[in-house]
């Protein structure tokens, strides 16, 4: 049975102790909510569901989103952009104790971040939330009484994928539209690999082999290495920066490549208007098929790990598919 006992004036002790389980205390300003909590606890001992709240309401989601920043995200390679998304979820949740975080709370912040970003980003923000308290729950034994409650929160629904196809005459005019050989390479590479800007960024020349040809990726998106195929266009644009023994292929980093891209693309230059620097992925993808190479074939040199991404990444052209049929 609880024990109540008042203490002080407006303080209300409880303590439950049941074979079992360890002794649970906790103080409150009135006797209502003391009996409440009370009840509550001595239910689910009794029917074996219990699980401490201690730590959990003795810790705010700031203090595991900051431990998450610090421990776990440099381990990953999605650091840099999940280091914003942190900032938006502790001005959101971050004076919150764990234990009071509910469905309800991040069904309201993804309802008011609609209003600010589109639904992936969103979708991104409420996966990271759910993998700091899995993390929480998991692995610093901070146990979450009502369970993880982004597992129960409807996502977004995802926004219809990017069906821009580039054709090869625009490719033609932005690699005539930049000066920089680099560049030229580089919008080679992607479109005949179909390597995501982080991968073409990271390429070193001791993971290439020109004579198998293959090129090696230890470290993708993924986290599953990989090895590309190099068609004669891509040995071509390779040999074109002077082939070295070691060291980076390129010295663009990733957010530097889209710009330089970009700028080829301005009015004044190849003046094409809509396309972004991943689109090359996406048309890569779509050339693969349109080869003639099998989804399992083309999921091996892309590195998607599912077919619901590759189709996201596919665009054939009716036409293209029409002269198949009889």
């Amino acid at each position: 049975m609880p024990t109540i006992r008042k203490k002080g004036e407006g303080q209300y002790h409880v303590q439950i102790r049941k074979r079992g389980y360890p002794t649970q205390t906790k103080t409150f300003t009135k006797e209502a909510d003391a009996k409440r909590w009370a009840t509550i606890i001595e239910s689910e001992m009794e029917r074996g569901v219990f699980v401490s709240r201690t730590e959990a309401e003795a810790t705010l989601v700031k203090d595991v989103l900051q431990r998450y920043a610090t421990e776990v995200l440099p381990t990953k390679r999605s650091e840099q952009s999940d280091k914003s998304r942190i900032k938006t979820l502790l001005s959101a949740f971050g004076d919150y104790r764990l234990a009071s975080i509910t469905s309800s709370q991040v069904a309201k912040f993804r309802d008011q971040r609609l209003k600010v970003v589109g639904p992936q980003s969103v979708i991104h923000e409420i996966n990271l939330l759910n993998r700091v308290l899995k993390a929480a729950s998991l692995d610093w034994g901070i146990a979450l009484p009502g369970g993880l409650p982004t597992a129960q929160v409807r996502k977004p629904a995802k926004p219809r994928g990017r069906d821009r196809r580039i054709s090869a005459e625009e490719i033609t005019k932005i690699l005539k539209a930049t000066e920089s050989v680099e560049l030229r390479a580089i919008v080679t590479m992607a479109i005949e690999t179909g390597m995501r800007r982080g991968e073409l960024a990271s390429l070193q020349w001791e993971n290439i082999d020109l004579k198998r040809p293959v090129a090696h990726l230890p470290k993708t998106k993924t986290d599953v290495p990989r090895d590309v195929p190099l068609s004669s266009i891509a040995v071509a644009a390779l040999e074109s920066l002077g082939v070295k023994d070691s060291g980076r292929v390129f010295s663009l980093q990733a957010e530097s490549m889209s710009q330089a891209f970009e700028r080829a693309c301005e009015p004044h230059r190849a003046n094409i208007a809509g396309i972004r620097f991943h689109d090359l992925r996406h048309e890569a993808t779509s050339q693969l098929f349109e080869q003639g190479l099998s989804v399992m074939e083309v999921a091996a040199i892309t590195g998607h790990k599912t077919l619901d991404m590759l189709k996201r990444y596919t665009h054939l052209r009716a036409e293209d598919l029409a002269k198949k049929l009889r």
